[in-house]
């Protein structure tokens, strides 16, 4: 397909998942079959909520949390593509990444329950073994060495990105951008030949509006932050990001991390667990591992940002990727 045509129509698809909405937007040739692919888009963001929810008491990722220790599963292929690439980042990260901080995330009412001082207290105090020590894969069966409840939601909404750009790569479309809330991929190139422009978020849970704009093509963004989903003790405002070190939500954090990387999948991971990390060890860590990151701090003169990477590594604001 021309990224020049003059006979492309713009089509722009969402529909629910996750507690949330995806986004497809691209240009296709006249006479395309936007139903279809509506469809196709819709059943893959089916599916991956239905293996990996925490919300769906009968997901394939809950029945693998009910499943004692010790004792093997069979597991479908995508959820052991996510299980894998969140162990990966869990051991690159120490553990900043963990995937098994299911029983805090519930704990602290970040899940389908209301918070419970006994199982903070019980998540808090908890001798953890990180997940990429305590879960087993064997081609495609998964045991877990010790009990641990694993939590997909740094890791899930990136990768059902990646799906959706794979679905409307395989029905033909090489340009577009796809997302779910602020986690993006951009394919290619807009129909002009210029880059996606995707907004970074200003970290204010008042108001959104954009801090700086990104310019993308073949790349994926994601942020992690502490200014949309967070609970109020005694007045003070917590974040829904779990520090594996505690069992409870980061003390202090950055407002927020944004991560470029090819898939959304890795830019949702690593953006959590450079949260988790803060701007000096997680910015040192990104310098290390070449991962392009943008922190954004809040200071006594407002917001402030640091970056690394070849794209980060001045804090450019509109960059390239």
């Amino acid at each position: 397909m021309s990224k020049m045509s003059t006979d492309l129509a713009r089509c722009a698809l969402n529909g629910p998942t996750m507690g949330t909405r995806w986004s497809a937007l691209f240009h296709a040739p006249s006479g395309f079959d936007a139903g279809a692919v509506q469809a196709d888009l819709q059943a893959a963001m089916d599916e991956v909520d239905a293996q990996m929810s925490t919300w769906k008491p009968d997901s394939e990722l809950m029945r693998l949390n009910e499943t004692p220790a010790g004792e093997w599963m069979s597991v479908p292929a995508r959820l052991l593509d996510v299980l894998r690439l969140g162990l990966a980042i869990g051991r690159a990260s120490d553990g900043a990444f963990d995937i098994g901080m299911g029983d805090a995330v519930a704990a602290w009412g970040f899940g389908a329950a209301e918070a419970s001082p006994d199982r903070i207290r019980s998540a808090m105090e908890a001798r953890r073994v990180p997940a990429h020590d305590a879960l087993e894969i064997d081609g495609t069966r998964v045991r877990k060495r010790v009990p641990i409840t694993l939590d997909l939601n740094g890791i899930a909404k990136g990768y059902g990105v990646d799906r959706l750009a794979g679905i409307l790569g395989g029905a033909g479309i090489r340009d577009g951008l796809v997302g779910i809330d602020g986690e993006m991929r951009a394919m290619g190139l807009r129909p002009d030949g210029e880059a996606w422009t995707v907004a970074v978020e200003q970290p204010d849970p008042e108001r959104r509006a954009p801090h700086s704009l990104l310019s993308l093509e073949d790349c994926a963004v994601a942020t992690s932050g502490d200014y949309r989903h967070w609970i109020d003790v005694q007045g003070r405002r917590l974040s829904h990001t779990m520090d594996p070190a505690r069992g409870a939500p980061l003390a202090q954090s950055p407002a927020s991390v944004t991560v470029l990387a090819p898939t959304c999948a890795e830019a949702d991971a690593w953006a959590t667990a450079l949260m988790v990390l803060g701007a000096d060890d997680g910015g040192e860590l990104a310098r290390r591992l070449g991962i392009d990151a943008l922190f954004l701090l809040r200071g006594a003169c407002g917001i402030r940002s640091c970056g690394t990477g070849r794209l980060f590594g001045d804090a450019t604001m509109a960059v390239r990727a």
